[in-house]
């Protein structure tokens, strides 16, 4: 009995002496809307020494489902001068932004301290959607507001996002006078439009309030973290001037992209394939060009990823390439293919490999890297003997005759010219038709002159008819100077058949000075911008990435067929729409 009451006793003094630890976790509020931020506080406190035996750190549950957007903690100690007793409080504040809506369950907190685990008591939060139509009585002092919405949030580095800009107002005619849409520029960002195409109104979007879908526009950002999207702009003409807008900033959660990527991986986020061929006709020649096409088609960012070059070898020169891009920007990505054209120098005759460099790529939606490797095309070259050898009787004929029409000066042959032989006698018969044409013409003299004396004064008894306004009068002066594009539009294309590509470019710089003459428009930069007040911001960009793109092909050291193709079509596209 006595060995139980000591056993009991020195039960108690443990318990006593030991400390004791209060772990536990609790929200702000419990009710959320999809934008706010919940903050989470975790205290823990401990009586007596133990603190010094904490064995691990504050363990977060499983955050899937959450944001974390900022952490900050508090430590404090106290002494209690009655008891002698040491108080530890941590304090730790979590700041989360929620991924879905609904009941959400937050899990326990864990800590380990002198070998036995505490943990706090898991709990739910309720996410419910933004209550749209208290933001639009929070915005009912404007006429009209533009809201951005961003349906992932959060994307990899260099993995679009789709983008929709709406306007919303109680007055539905304030919708069709939105104009001027600027889309955001960040230089963490890459912005291309999707869509300008306006959509139907709705009356009764949210309560009284009509919405319209302006724009839809794609964002690839290309550094990890959360990254904010500006707002858009937008003018709103009205009869007293225009005043600006601007929609809300949008902030997004950029992944960094996994770790272990290939030693050969750049940029490349999406899923493509990437083949090499010869566009030549002729049989490749040891020290003449051929065209070697490397062509990257898929899905992902194909407008700003570094594509894969030709490899430098011994046996041939490669020379930097001209770059053709078929891309379409829609709500599901980015797709298409990106062409680059090299001008490739065989130096050595026989069997011949050229090969791209190593590229690789990171698929989002498998979330793996994927190695493609190189790329290889084995070219036979020929030596110029060998050429001639293999060359036809007709073919070496045809070479003979061509290099002889280029280079021997043929004689001119020259017209006889021809001399009026003098006649012996007179006739008297030509007088007499000469005398007779000179009076007809003179009684027309007669006749033209009185109706004119008449038509005169016909005008001054006339009421004078009040000249209309300058707008008027330079609307007419435009009608009267407007240009046919449909005649340029064939000259062109007779142009591009005959492969007269410098004739070409010259005619499409006179259609360009027409046009803009039309619009009394002296520079490329101001006729663009009459475009983008009077034709819209999509015309505008349009005719500013032709200009380029004629630039670049002007100047391009090789032109091909389809190239100039394609350049064509966009001339007829967008001054077919401008001439309207």
């Amino acid at each position: 009995m006595q060995s139980r009451l000591t056993y009991i006793l020195f039960l108690i003094i443990s318990v006593i002496s030991y400390g004791q630890v209060n772990l536990s976790a609790y929200p702000d509020k419990t009710t959320y809307t999809s934008k706010e931020v919940i903050n989470l506080t975790i205290v823990l406190e401990i009586e007596g020494n133990d603190y010094n035996n904490q064995q691990t750190k504050l363990r977060l549950p499983d955050f899937s489902k959450f944001n974390l957007i900022g952490t900050g903690s508090v430590n404090n100690g106290l002494i209690d001068p009655e008891t002698n007793t040491v108080m530890y409080q941590s304090v730790t504040r979590l700041a989360l932004e929620a991924k879905q809506k609904g009941k959400v369950k937050i899990g326990s907190f864990l800590i380990t301290i002198d070998n036995k685990i505490y943990k706090t008591e898991p709990f739910e939060i309720f996410i419910k959607d933004v209550d749209k139509k208290a933001a639009v009585a929070a915005n009912s002092s404007k006429d009209v507001y533009l809201n951005m919405e961003i349906e992932d949030r959060e994307v990899y580095q260099d993995q679009p996002t789709i983008a929709v800009l709406k306007v919303y107002s109680k007055n539905m005619d304030n919708l069709r006078k939105v104009r001027n849409i600027r889309l955001p520029h960040n230089n963490n960002l890459d912005v291309y439009p999707v869509s300008f195409a306006r959509s139907e109104i709705d009356p009764s979007d949210y309560g009284n309030m009509a919405s319209q879908v302006l724009a839809i526009f794609m964002i690839f950002p290309n550094e990890a973290g959360y990254v904010e999207i500006p707002g858009v702009s937008a003018s709103v003409n009205s009869y007293a001037g225009k005043n600006k807008i601007i929609s809300n900033k949008v902030k997004i959660n950029v992944k960094k992209l996994p770790e272990g990527s290939p030693e050969h991986f750049k940029n490349a986020v999406g899923d493509f394939k990437v083949s090499i061929s010869n566009v030549s006709k002729e049989k490749a020649e040891v020290k003449k060009p051929i065209n070697v096409l490397v062509k990257v088609s898929g899905e992902g960012n194909l407008k700003s990823m570094e594509l894969p070059k030709i490899a430098e070898s011994p046996d041939y020169d490669v020379f930097a390439p001209k770059i053709t891009s078929k891309v379409v920007a829609k709500t599901t990505g980015m797709k298409g293919e990106i062409l680059a054209n090299y001008l490739v120098i065989p130096k050595k005759a026989g069997e011949i490999s050229i090969k791209t460099e190593n590229f690789s790529f990171f698929d989002p939606l498998k979330k793996e890297y994927v190695d493609v490797g190189q790329k290889s095309l084995n070219v036979n070259a020929f030596s110029h003997e060998q050429i001639m050898e293999s060359r036809t009787a007709v073919e070496k004929v045809n070479e003979y005759t061509n290099t002889f029409l280029e280079t021997v000066n043929t004689p001119v042959l020259k017209t006889t010219s021809f001399k009026v032989k003098e006649k012996s006698r007179f006739h008297w018969n030509v007088l007499f038709v000469n005398i007779t044409i000179l009076i007809i013409l003179f009684i027309a003299y007669l006749v033209f002159k009185g109706w004119q004396k008449r038509r005169r004064s016909n005008k001054e008894q006339q009421p004078i008819t009040p000249v209309g306004s300058v707008a008027e009068t330079e609307k007419e002066i435009r009608e009267t100077l407007k240009t046919d594009v449909n005649d340029y539009f064939s000259y062109l294309e007779n142009l591009k058949d005959k492969e007269d590509y410098q004739k070409f470019f010259q005619t499409y710089d006179e259609l360009d000075d027409e046009v803009r003459g039309q619009y009394f428009k002296s520079s490329v930069e101001d006729f663009a911008n009459f475009l983008e007040n009077h034709k819209g911001l999509a015309i505008a960009e349009e005719y500013r990435s032709l200009v380029q793109k004629v630039q670049i092909e002007k100047y391009a050291p090789v032109k091909s067929q389809e190239a100039i193709s394609l350049l064509l079509t966009s001339i007829v596209n967008l001054y077919s729409q401008i001439s309207k």
